[in-house]
């Protein structure tokens, strides 16, 4: 019999699923105590928006034909899988009809809200913009509890990473008003106070002093404080008594004590904690410890516990144990080398403190060259390993056996380079020194990575070789990752010079094709990755002075070997602004030329570099007195010159190195045309005729080091010198070419006379060039930088940091007074910034520390702007 029913069957998960009877219309009754078995005769979903009903009625596991108990088990299982896609707030499973033995089933689902957006409350702008790129909310995604948990928890802990530990989230849901189906979050923060560490406590240390257990800390502090006058009476008697007994070892002791007790600046370092700081820290303790020789020490125990509302305390209880000494160091399974050659590399003797982390320092890598696996691995043994092993433990002496496996040498198979979308890979593979073929060799690797990071067309900080081993036919493939860097710069400043306003534009492309510029598709924007340098630049106030110069280079002549090759040419004019035309008109016009070849050298290592170069400027002057103080102001005056330089690079970083140096000498020589002629006496030779030909020699001394002190703090001291020189005496040393010393160095080498502009921070441009502001510049100069450095970011766009400087320098008329500790002192601070499309930029500020004799003002503190380390 055919039967019209609508019966409800409603499912309560929270209280159990259960059916609720209910009469069918037309006097028919289901009796629920006794079920009755039926087959699926079809189902359907409504009340869904977002998903496809189909694919709910598939996930409830309800099909066409299945055998059905009503009620039974069948529909409460199908209620549990689709309340476990956690994608609703409602289920409803309801009879539609029931035909013959066929039974028809609807699944109303209602659909938990999705998100239309989401705001903050309590925080900054540039929190709010952190804690976004970390919870990766979207517009649509289903608004669930473990959403909104998981949510919260993520800033949670982004606040606790910063120390504020009492943090509090409370999130509110509302209604989209523009869709009823929708809802916003809002996210209201309270971070409450930081929570900082009061006092670190330290319990059963005696070979290591409190002070030096906090320092293991790195980055888990105490709050500082400044109270230099507590215990200042105790301090001051305790002193006078261990001076009465002459024990000064006992009176440095006190004032340590009275410093760390009572002074504590926290200045580059903040005091919070951070619980994964907190247990790095412990490691580093204990590392410590066992490089004294105290191999058991472990902290028996620690508690960190509130002190008052916004503070914590840490106490720690050290068990420090038995101090251990090296005693017997044998060697097994060494073939290659012998033991007292490889005791020797080891420099570890018997009755040195038991140290590990020595230890394993000189057999697996030691930066500063001089471990055992380097000995092997710069030979090619790649599947080499050095295992020490503790053999004998007697008293406070142990005995180590330094097990050996050198296996065969490994030859390199493949070399590949990935990721480079722009290099070519011929310009990154030319610049390696592993090549197929060749014994693999650690040194050469890590000297690879060093010079791919060098060019600067890659990350230096992401650059990561894989080496990929084969130890069954001994051969290892290398692939080095690299991620592409943009390298090409624009220029853009303005800056004061010779009393007037300068404008430049420069643009250098320092990946650029040649062979690729007639190609139409290369341009983008242009012809990019054979390695070579194109640099176009221009600066200009107006009428009175123009400059232009274009310059190429090819780092490696032909393809073949690392010989490069470059070219360039310049042009500047400076007048006093009147037209061409007019008779009154003063000009002095620069254009010069310079080809040059440098190339790396072997000897005395493969840091070395060596480069030379042809100049000729013309010098052309008419009616123009202003720059010099000879002549009438009219004439032609030519300069040719040969420049030998000789470098050594081996900074392991282009933008922030942190460990290597940098040394240029370079000798710059015109001919010597007075030693050509037959004693003229010069006295009767005007001055056009006497510097037409300029003839000078030129020396320069340059260098830089780069010293990782601790942490990231890098000491830069830096010097450079300065001579120029006169083949004849009689003719004396020319008014060209000399050196001005002052300012921030930015207008240029090849500036009006070929002046070279040295910056010196603290004073005004050129006010430290003797004669100033009128003279012709100084033939001797020397300049001495001590900078410490510390970087905030790292990152491939925005390399910055930070840095304090002491400066000094002086420029000389004359060799003859030359003294290199008779200089002008500066101090300051500044920073720096590195854009790949602007180079290197600074901002610094200095002070002069001395008065400059007729220049009053020169040493005021003042701000000096640099590009690409102009002031360097």
């Amino acid at each position: 019999m055919h039967l019209k029913i609508s019966l409800l069957l409603s499912l309560l998960l929270l209280t159990g699923i259960a059916l609720r009877s209910q009469e069918i219309p037309g006097n028919e009754v289901i009796d629920y105590s006794n079920p009755v078995e039926y087959t699926l005769g079809g189902v359907t979903v409504t009340g869904v928006k977002y998903l496809d009903g189909n694919v709910m009625a598939m996930l409830s596991g309800l099909s066409v034909g299945d055998k059905v108990m009503v009620p039974g088990d069948k529909i409460a299982s199908a209620i549990r899988k689709l309340w476990d896609q956690g994608l609703f707030e409602d289920i409803k499973i309801k009879i539609d009809r029931i035909q013959d033995n066929l039974i028809f089933l609807n699944i109303e689902l209602k659909e938990r809200p999705r998100l239309s957006k989401f705001a903050f409350s309590g925080i900054k702008n540039s929190e709010a913009d952190n804690i976004r790129e970390k919870i990766k909310l979207v517009k649509g995604d289903v608004v669930t509890d473990n959403l909104v948990n998981r949510t919260s928890n993520i800033m949670r802990q982004y606040f606790i990473d910063k120390g504020y530990l009492n943090v509090e989230v409370k999130v509110t849901q509302k209604r989209d008003s523009a869709s009823a189906s929708d809802v916003v979050l809002v996210f209201d923060i309270d971070k409450n106070s930081r929570i900082r560490i009061y006092q670190i406590n330290v319990y059963g240390n005696e070979n290591l002093s409190t002070q030096r257990i906090k320092n293991a800390f790195k980055k888990t502090k105490e709050k500082g404080y400044f109270n230099p006058l507590n215990d200042l009476e105790k301090m001051i008697y305790q002193a006078v008594q261990a001076a009465l007994r002459f024990n000064f070892e006992e009176i440095a002791t006190i004032l340590e004590n009275q410093v760390n007790n009572n002074l504590k600046l926290r200045i580059f370092k903040s005091s919070k904690f951070i619980e994964e700081e907190y247990e790095e820290g412990k490691i580093n303790l204990i590392d410590k410890y066992n490089s004294m020789g105290f191999r058991d020490a472990r902290i028996v125990r620690d508690s960190v516990y509130r002190y008052g509302d916004d503070m914590i305390a840490i106490d720690l209880y050290m068990d420090e144990g038995k101090k251990y000494y090296f005693r017997n160091i044998s060697w097994i399974g060494n073939t290659k080398y012998s033991d007292q050659f490889l005791s020797n590399i080891l420099k570890i003797n018997k009755g040195d403190v038991y140290n590990q982390e020595l230890l394993s320092t000189y057999i697996d890598y030691n930066p500063n060259g001089g471990d055992i696996s380097s000995l092997y691995m710069d030979d090619g043994y790649l599947f080499f390993s050095a295992t020490p092993v503790e053999t004998a433990i007697v008293n406070d002496s142990i005995d180590i056996e330094i097990q050996i496996y050198e296996g065969k040498q490994a030859t390199i198979s493949k070399v590949t380079l990935k990721g480079n979308t722009k290099t070519n890979d011929h310009v990154a593979i030319r610049e390696m020194y592993t090549l197929p073929g060749q014994l693999f060799s650690r040194d050469k690797l890590i000297r690879t990575q060093r010079q791919l990071g060098q060019l600067r067309y890659f990350d230096a900080e992401k650059l990561q070789p894989n080496i990929i081993t084969h130890p069954e036919d001994a051969t290892v493939d290398l692939e080095y990752q690299v991620e592409e860097a943009s390298s090409d710069q624009i220029e853009l400043s303005g800056g004061w010079g010779y009393g007037r306003i300068i404008g430049s534009l420069g643009l250098s492309f320092n990946n650029f094709s040649l062979r690729n510029v007639l190609k139409k598709s290369a341009w983008n924007p242009i012809p990019a990755g054979d390695g070579q340098k194109l640099g176009i630049r221009v600066q200009s106030y107006g009428k009175g002075y123009i400059s232009y110069s274009v310059s190429f280079t090819e780092p490696w002549l032909g393809g073949r070997k690392p010989l490069s090759f470059s070219v360039a040419y310049y042009h500047s004019l400076y007048s006093n602004g009147l037209s061409r035309s007019d008779t009154n008109r003063a000009s002095f016009t620069i254009n010069g030329v310079t080809i040059g070849l440098g190339q790396m050298l072997k000897w005395p290592d493969d840091y070395f570099s060596l480069s030379q170069s042809i100049t000729y400027q013309n010098y052309k002057l008419k009616k123009y007195t202003t720059i010099f103080d000879f002549g009438d102001g009219n004439g032609t005056f030519h300069d040719i010159s040969y420049t030998l330089a000789l470098s050594r690079n081996s900074v392991n970083h282009p933008i922030f190195p942190k460990d290597g140096s940098e040394v240029t000498t370079s000798l710059e020589l015109t001919p010597p045309y007075s030693l050509f002629r037959n004693n003229p006496d010069y006295s009767t030779w005007s001055a056009n005729r006497l510097y037409e030909f300029v003839e000078y020699y030129k020396l320069k001394i340059k260098a830089a080091f780069y010293i990782n002190l601790i942490d990231k703090f890098v000491l830069t001291p830096r010097f450079q010198f300065g001579f120029l020189g006169a083949y004849n005496n009689k003719i004396g040393i020319t008014p060209f070419e000399r050196f001005y010393l002052g300012g921030d160095g930015l207008s240029g080498y090849n500036n009006l006379d070929g002046r070279e502009l040295i910056g010196l921070r603290g004073y005004g441009n050129n006010t430290l060039t003797p004669g100033y502001p009128n003279g012709k510049g100084g033939t001797a100069y020397s300049k001495y930088t001590f900078e410490l450095r510390y970087p905030i970011s790292m990152s491939q766009s925005a390399t910055i940091y930070a840095l304090t400087f002491l400066e000094a320098g002086n420029d000389w008329s004359s060799f003859k007074y030359f003294n290199p500790f008779d200089v002008y002192r500066s101090t300051g601070f500044g920073i720096r910034v590195w854009l790949p499309m602007f180079g290197l930029l600074g901002l610094d500020w200095g002070y002069g520390l001395d008065v400059v004799p007729g220049v009053p003002g020169a040493n005021r503190g003042q701000f000096h702007f640099s590009i690409n380390q102009s002031i360097d």
